[in-house]
């Protein structure tokens, strides 16, 4: 096999301040690297995730809106793994982010659950 792990995941948004705020301050993912690309008129903001994954936020003039629903074609939803699932709800509610009901996989008998980022996008907490 040639791959060796997964390295990012790139989600551009429509509010940097507001998705950065969102990922650094309430999801508390540090800051690797902020570039602001001038020609571009974009920031780019690199974030670490625990497994040594990143997160890359753009930011892009009037980016287009896109279909955000978790059974729409492309990326379904980013799930992180978390030690304790109530743990976690109980802080995001507590940062006004609104979480959907504790589900049990039925396939790994795992809880799970979802919210979405300030633009909608499908994230999911899945207990390790």
């Amino acid at each position: 096999m040639f791959l060796t792990g997964f390295h990012h995941v790139a989600i551009i948004c429509s509010d940097y301040g507001r998705s950065k705020a969102f990922y650094t301050e309430i999801l508390g993912l540090p800051i690797v690297a902020e570039t602001y690309r001038q020609q571009r008129g974009s920031y780019k903001l690199d974030l670490a995730l625990p497994n040594g994954g990143q997160i890359e936020l753009f930011s892009f003039p009037c980016p287009p809106p896109r279909v955000s629903n978790p059974e729409a074609q492309g990326l379904r939803h980013l799930a992180f793994s978390v030690g304790s699932l109530d743990e976690m709800v109980a802080y995001l509610q507590a940062a006004g982010v609104t979480v959907e009901a504790i589900r049990t996989d039925e396939l790994t008998g795992k809880r799970f659950t979802f919210f979405q980022d300030p633009d909608g996008l499908p994230l999911e907490l899945y207990e390790s």
